[in-house]
């Protein structure tokens, strides 16, 4: 049995705690969260009990692992205390805003020998993980060039965007993280090259928070292999994410999730559901899946499908993107 402490009781916090409830030989026993009546409310709803400060979590002998599911903000430090606490830990994207507090967390990790695996969920996802999966038996020979369409159906609130860190860092974060999965080939063949611009086209507002709403990245690797990937905090239609990939030989396309698959064919025209309208609905078998991965490996003693070393350099590529679009200029990595 793995006893976990988590952190953070909100959207992200009970998808979690729901998906811990569901994976046999793990018991949640405490839920840290300073707003109260939600700590109190996920612990009673799972069996757990409210952790009285964070502090007692990391004490606690029977913690085995913690999930950290509060804002970005606290991520490192959580990181970090839990390494020096022994505790394995599975902690959501990104590690750190700031690029050198991001590698202490990976140094931390590593000095412990303790297990920490970062929630790039979309890497789980059954159709992109189908994708990888084709491409790794060489259905479309050399894969050569990635498109990434993603886009949310809005934007999120004006106060969120003043502290994310801005669109590339806290929404393209899980691109990056994707380019470098399908086309990076485990680190052999990583960006040497990037250029981002971006516009503010959607909402005045998000202009006033000091960001964008829109980007245009592209990547070169060092063999020359290319990605583009387009971004926008608005899609009238619903929360749209596909890939393809162009191979020597041919390519593969990963399409949305609808809520159903029935088409509509009349006089009229042909009518489909719109795309799933949240990442909560469009992830919700991915979110499951890398849960189960992190207690699997633990479990093996194997190494996790996205690490901390990953959630470093997702970050550099980030930092790379904001650097580009503010010099005007592309970046040599």
């Amino acid at each position: 049995m793995k006893n976990v402490a988590l952190f953070g009781a909100g959207r992200i916090g009970r998808i979690h705690a729901s998906n811990l409830a569901a994976l046999p030989g793990v018991k949640l026993i405490w839920v840290s969260d300073p707003m109260a009546q939600a700590a109190q409310e996920l612990a009673g709803l799972h069996g757990a009990a409210v952790a009285p400060s964070i502090e007692a979590v990391f004490a606690d002998p029977a913690v085995d692992a913690v999930v950290i599911a509060s804002p970005t903000t606290t991520h490192s430090d959580l990181i970090v205390r839990a390494a020096a606490a022994g505790k394995h830990i599975f902690c959501e994207k990104p590690v750190d805003l700031s690029i050198a507090r991001a590698q202490a967390c990976a140094d931390a990790v590593a000095s412990a020998g303790v297990g920490c695996m970062i929630g790039f969920q979309r890497r789980f996802d059954p159709t992109f993980n189908e994708a990888k999966t084709r491409i790794l038996r060489g259905e479309i020979g050399q894969p050569e060039m990635l498109v990434i369409t993603s886009r949310d159906p809005g934007a999120p609130p004006a106060e969120y965007i003043r502290q994310s860190g801005g669109i590339f860092r806290d929404m393209l974060i899980h691109d990056f993280d994707v380019f470098r999965w399908i086309l990076a080939d485990n680190g052999n063949d990583e960006a040497v090259w990037l250029s981002a611009t971006g516009a503010c086209l959607t909402d005045p507002a998000i202009a006033q928070a000091g960001d964008i709403d829109s980007t245009a990245v592209t990547i070169r690797t060092r063999s020359g292999r290319l990605c583009q990937i387009n971004t926008s905090r608005r899609a009238a239609y619903g929360y749209d994410q596909r890939f393809e990939v162009l191979g020597s030989q041919g390519m593969l396309a990963c399409g949305n999730h609808r809520p159903t698959e029935v088409t509509l064919m009349n006089d009229q025209g042909v009518y489909s559901d719109k795309p799933e309208n949240f990442f909560l609905q469009r992830y919700r078998q991915a979110y499951q899946l890398e849960m189960a991965h992190f207690f699997e490996q633990l479990q093996n003693g194997e190494k996790f499908r996205t690490t901390v070393a990953d959630g470093v350099v997702a970050q550099r590529l980030a930092d790379a993107a904001a650097q580009s679009f503010e010099t005007g200029q592309p970046v040599l990595l």
